[in-house]
């Protein structure tokens, strides 16, 4: 038995150590993704299994009053403090990295193996912490989370502006008429998806002014993006304006969604186990999607992404003849450092501000009065989704009118 143990260990370690070496540059920034994504799952399971076993650890059960959910809170925050300082470390760690000669470079890119081991004892340490610390970085985490729905907006407005200029840049019909259509198929998605909104959100009979609020601003939101977008004075389009409304409609879902199963204006509360792993999985999907789009568009973006550019050298230097020339250019291949293509700092930084928004989506954003069977619903799930389309509409609207107000300055 001793013996089969010892053959799965060595046949696992050799598998993680075939993978890990198998990762190149270019690969990397998927393999942290995929760190990321272990560390959802891991903390989705523990979620389920580990309130019996956290129940008999003294340090974590030190009130006889604490619940099924405050112990499935309790897991889910540790293991995204071990997941969120992991990330955080590197960060730090990474500052000031501009070219690929700093050692530092290659850590980033390589050491997977040990990688692995350090992010596993992260985790497994964090089990060991008194539960202050944990009150501690559950508040920092709700900061943390908002901050990062932020950067997520920040994401998608990049994202459907680059969409919108790349066929733009094709300067052909066939592209313009791609544009126009996928740009009403959006806009008729949006209004569609706020009526069905009614249906389910404000049932007759019921007084649901908050519900009936939160829809029609939804509405009004779309209308308004597509008339400054297509206003004269402004350098807009019709594309990113309709994919803004659509995203808007479905945060606006899924804040409408996170209201309490009692609360008699949720219509969907007949459904609640059904809604609630909808949810999940569209907030957990979306999440991912964020940090896989944040961790590829970091190598090519040329805006917020990216490391300050060196300083160019050589320009003031006097010419040099044909020969000589080519000489400085092969020595200069040799000496001189390639500078990397995005800031390392920013790339971890954003999954270790993911790794708070996942915890915060896991335990309802560390709210215990519904069942435990529910994620992401309570009231305070419902003010964060409807602030953050709220925040998506005034980012967009200022991404749209700020070559107005500040004309002397240049936007990218």
């Amino acid at each position: 038995m001793s013996c089969l143990a010892s053959c799965c260990a060595a046949s696992t370690c050799g598998l993680c150590t075939s993978v890990a070496s198998g990762i190149t540059k270019r690969s990397a920034r998927l393999a942290y993704c995929g760190l990321f994504g272990l560390s959802l799952i891991v903390s989705w399971i523990l979620r389920e299994v580990a309130a019996p076993l956290l129940e008999k650890i003294p340090w974590i059960n030190t009130s006889a009053t604490d619940t099924k959910e405050w112990f499935q809170i309790q897991a889910v925050l540790r293991v995204s403090l071990g997941n969120f300082l992991f990330f955080a470390i590197f960060a730090v760690i990474m500052i000031g990295v501009k070219d690929q000669n700093d050692r530092r470079d290659s850590w980033h890119h390589g050491g997977w193996v040990a990688k692995m081991v350090i992010w596993l004892l992260l985790v497994v340490l964090m089990f060991f912490l008194p539960n202050v610390v944990i009150s501690i970085y559950e508040t920092l985490s709700k900061f943390g989370a908002g901050l990062f729905l932020l950067v997520q907006v920040i994401i998608l407005l990049d994202c459907t502006h680059s969409w919108n200029d790349a066929w733009v840049e094709k300067d052909e019909q066939k592209w313009y008429i791609a544009l126009l259509s996928v740009s009403v198929v959006c806009y008729i998605a949006a209004f569609a998806f706020s009526g069905i909104l009614f249906i389910w959100f404000n049932p007759s009979g019921h007084d649901c002014g908050l519900n009936v609020f939160f829809i029609v601003m939804t509405m009004i939101l779309a209308f308004v993006f597509g008339i400054i977008a297509l206003h004269p004075t402004v350098n807009g389009s019709l594309l990113p304006a309709s994919v803004i409304s659509l995203y808007c409609a479905y945060v606006c879902y899924t804040g409408l969604a996170s209201e309490p199963r009692d609360y008699v204006c949720n219509g969907l509360h007949n459904k609640s186990r059904a809604v609630t792993t909808s949810t999940l999985i569209l907030g957990m999907l979306t999440t991912i999607l964020s940090v896989l789009y944040s961790a590829l568009r970091a190598g090519s973006s040329t805006t917020f992404l990216s490391p300050p550019s060196s300083p160019k050298s050589g320009e003031k230097k006097p010419l040099l003849e044909a020969e000589e020339l080519e000489e400085g250019k092969e020595k200069k291949k040799e000496t001189e450092a390639r500078p990397v293509s995005y800031s390392y700092t920013f790339f971890h930084l954003i999954f270790a501000l993911a790794s708070m928004y996942s915890a915060m989506l896991l335990s309802g954003w560390t709210d215990t009065s519904e069942s435990s069977d529910m994620i992401d619903v309570g009231w305070t799930s419902v003010w964060v989704r409807i602030c953050t389309e709220w925040v998506t509409a005034v980012l967009y609207i200022w991404s749209l009118i700020a070559p107005l107000v500040c004309p002397d300055r240049e936007f990218f």
